[in-house]
């Protein structure tokens, strides 16, 4: 099993991108740089790819809304040249809040946008004449749209590899299909391993019925903050403003995926009085009706044993890697913890 983590988003970017090298000795294999309404995670991931060796570089998440399907194939292309072959691109459909909130663009045919995405990017590393024909995307611009100027044009520089890796962050049932017909791993939100199967079973099953031998296995990687030691479990109340966010504030009524999911793990009442309460704007009170049970379930924090069995109950459901917040006063303490969390994932 992989350990990852995510950089914070909110601040002390450089900061954490100096500690990088004590974690990568420490046997992190993959750092995710989120890209929400923040800075762009794309200038972030090239600084990190020259201050680091051997960690596998990740966007965790880039929307696909946001950049034409050329550019993000172009932009991979061009982080893993300057991180000699260690990139992965992660993307991910967002939400109307980002999408059409922040970006201003229709947020219209995830899944199909998705779909079309992949094969574009497959198409432009191997460096084949653009031409495509889609629902949603049509290369070069058809005749009678534009000026009627475009021709079939391919990648002037030739990518280091001709497939990058592709991992998709997805929750609902046929965008999960989706993932692991096309990609290369799936990045779902709040991961419960005893939940997994009944909430996604069907949907990954489908999905690598028509999978391509050539992908390999499905990498799928659960986040999870961690902490370990026996006073640790206060620290589960840490989590509560982020899930309330995702599960009361991110979509309005009946367009909130994190909502979705969460009634569908059995948390039907909690999801509908989390939402009231973050939608009126009392955010604290939204965040002290986060289940406990969920947050335990979703995290790494307790004693050693905990976590230990924790990581068999994710392993057991096939988790393959390990995306860790780790939570801890210093650096060196943080340190531990990923030194702690690589040995007890691969015992």
């Amino acid at each position: 099993m992989r350990v990852g983590m995510a950089l914070n988003y909110a601040g002390g970017f450089k900061e954490t991108v100096a500690e990088l090298g004590d974690y990568e000795s420490a046997g992190l294999d993959i750092v995710f740089v989120a890209e929400a309404y923040t800075f762009d995670a794309v200038s972030q991931m090239g600084y990190i790819a020259a201050r680091t060796e051997r960690l596998q570089i990740a966007s965790g998440i880039l929307p696909i809304y946001s950049r034409t399907p050329s550019l993000l194939a172009m932009t991979a292309a061009g982080m893993d040249y300057v991180s000699d072959g260690r990139f992965v691109l992660g993307l991910g459909a967002s939400g109307p809040q980002v999408i059409e909130g922040f970006h201003g663009v229709p947020y219209t045919a995830p899944l199909g946008r998705t779909r079309e995405v992949i094969e574009i990017c497959r198409k432009v590393w191997r460096r084949e004449r653009l031409t495509y024909e889609g629902a949603h995307y049509t290369l070069p611009l058809p005749p009678g749209s534009g000026t009627g100027l475009g021709k079939p044009l391919k990648l002037i520089n030739h990518p280091v590899r001709p497939r990058i890796p592709i991992v998709i962050a997805a929750i609902g049932p046929k965008n999960v299909e989706l993932t692991a017909e096309l990609a290369e791993g799936w990045e779902p939100i709040f991961y419960v391993p005893e939940k997994a199967a009944d909430v996604w079973g069907s949907s990954l099953a489908a999905g690598k019925a028509r999978r391509d031998a050539e992908l390999g296995e499905l990498d799928v990687i659960a986040q999870a903050t961690l902490a370990i030691g026996d006073d640790a479990g206060d620290l589960l109340d840490l989590g509560r403003p982020m899930a309330a966010l995702y599960i009361g504030g991110m979509g309005a009524k009946g367009r909130n995926f994190y909502n979705d999911l969460a009634r569908r793990y059995g948390y039907e009442k909690e999801a509908e009085l989390i939402q009231d309460l973050y939608l009126e704007g009392r955010k604290d009170e939204a965040a002290a009706h986060v289940p406990r049970e969920l947050l335990e379930k979703m995290s790494l924090v307790g004693p050693e044993g905990f976590v230990r069995d924790r990581i068999a109950a994710l392993k057991e459901s096939g988790v393959t890697t390990i995306n860790v917040a780790p939570v801890a006063p210093s650096h060196a303490e943080r340190l531990k913890l990923v030194e702690k969390v690589k040995e007890l994932a691969d015992g």
